[in-house]
């Protein structure tokens, strides 16, 4: 009988990648697939290291697949992806119960250590090293059938002082325009209609590989595939936004309106520390540029508050700039110190009170600027793609977005209408805002 196989998967849409190539992978060399980890005789949980609060789900996953091996001694677990990568040691004395380690950037390893586990070996592999740019394996999608990820680089070659990532992800590296193009087509086939581009920074792809940053030439070939209708982009870093990316976006009906540039704050002084390169004047004029040229652009930005030696005037400084520029979307974080990173090592450590407070008043204020955003769409027709029905909303009431909305982090459209199936494109007339949301009504 074949092997059962779980997989469980914590962190970001990139790590949701990395676990459905695992599962490609696993189902083409003769594994069986199972949902719950219970049915499987493997399971790998596939961790995130990115903040405290990632680390401490993933561990938490971990130790509760321990203890089902209390009832269950033959299960083999295995901790893969970032976490590991950084805190291997750690985990192989603290936790002993895992019986593989697979460090991030490292899913063809998977079926060497896999084999070596099942028979009764514990194993670590962890080389990370450059990704080969023309590997490609056939995932399984976890997603719902309609939309899908891309992860088109690997990576990150910005050291932010806070940010561990490129400790467990390496330096930046491109995937291919072909291979891309090919995972693409697969999923289209697989019946996507909308594809997210990520990476740690979209904007710097293919500088490693061709020698110039060539986003916008992946894009030109992404948006001649039939079938698929939005292309989505997301995590631009803002020095790297280009006029001839500006200008492809605004021109270009598959690519959404929609743009995804984590900021992380507004101070000068406090991106300097951070190590960010961006000056804040100059975001200034390119949000200018981008709402001149694109009129229904919609922004999305992160914030990082609490960070070292942040007062209560740079956080004034912040508030300022989000109340001016105004972001339909805002996602804000408070500082977590990561071991390893100068961040965690400053001066002027920030107390978590003080985090907590500035974390809620940021978000008060996000609120109110997306609700007033959102007003914009009242009366406007606006094309949604179908996620489900809604029925906790009503009956006859669905759920969808728009080209302005990112599944997972923004807010949707609730809307009526008849006989609608999820991936569906329904024309929907705006109605009413509920602060994130949307109301409306489709005569489809």
């Amino acid at each position: 009988m074949p092997v059962k196989v779980a997989v469980i998967t914590r962190g970001c849409d990139k790590n949701t990648v990395d676990s459905e190539s695992m599962l490609g992978l696993l189902q083409a060399n003769g594994y069986e697939l199972v949902d719950e980890p219970y049915q499987a005789d493997a399971l790998i949980v596939n961790t995130c290291g990115f903040i405290a609060a990632a680390k401490e789900e993933s561990i938490n996953t971990i130790l509760e697949a321990a203890q089902l091996k209390k009832i269950k001694p033959e299960l083999k677990i295995i901790a893969a992806g970032c976490m590991v990568q950084k805190y291997c040691q750690e985990l192989a004395t603290e936790i002993p119960e895992i019986d593989g380690f697979l460090g991030s950037n490292n899913v063809p390893g998977l079926l060497t250590l896999l084999d070596k586990v099942l028979s009764g070996d514990r194993v670590t592999r962890l080389e990370n090293g450059v990704v080969d740019p023309d590997l490609y394996i056939p995932r399984i999608s976890t997603t719902p059938h309609f939309y899908s990820y891309l992860k088109i680089a690997e990576g990150c070659d910005n050291r932010c002082s806070y940010c561990a990532i490129p400790v467990m992800r390496g330096d930046y590296s491109s995937r291919s325009i072909p291979v891309l193009l090919k995972e693409a087509a697969f999923l289209v086939e697989k019946g996507v209609k909308e594809i997210s581009l990520v990476a740690q920074d979209i904007t710097l792809y293919g500088k490693d590989l061709y020698g110039r940053e060539s986003l916008t030439k992946l894009l030109q070939e992404l948006v001649k595939i039939e079938g698929l209708e939005w292309v989505r982009l997301l995590y631009c870093y803002p020095t790297h936004i280009s006029d001839e990316l500006i200008d492809l976006i605004a021109r270009e009906r598959k690519i959404c309106k929609y743009l995804d540039i984590p900021l992380q704050h507004a101070d000068q002084e406090i991106l300097n520390k951070m190590g960010r390169k961006q000056k804040t004047e100059k975001v200034v004029e390119l949000i200018q540029k981008l709402r001149k040229k694109i009129p229904d652009l919609a922004l999305r930005t992160t914030f990082i508050v609490g960070f070292p030696g942040e007062r209560e005037q740079h956080f004034a400084t912040l508030l300022k700039f989000m109340k001016e520029v105004e972001f339909d979307w805002a996602g804000v974080f408070t500082y977590s110190p990561e071991e390893g990173t100068p961040a965690a090592e400053f001066p002027e450590q920030v107390p978590e009170e003080i985090k907590e407070e500035r974390y809620h008043r940021a978000m008060l204020l996000q609120r109110e600027i997306t609700s007033r955003r959102n007003v914009r769409w009242l009366g406007q027709s606006l094309t949604v793609l179908i996620e489900k029905a809604a029925k906790e909303q009503g009956k006859g009431i669905y759920q969808g977005r728009t080209q302005h909305q990112a599944p997972e982090v923004d807010g949707v459209v609730f809307f009526k209408g008849c006989d609608l199936n999820p991936g569906e494109f329904v024309p929907v007339s705006v109605t009413g805002v509920e602060d994130y949301d949307l109301l409306g009504e489709s005569k489809a």
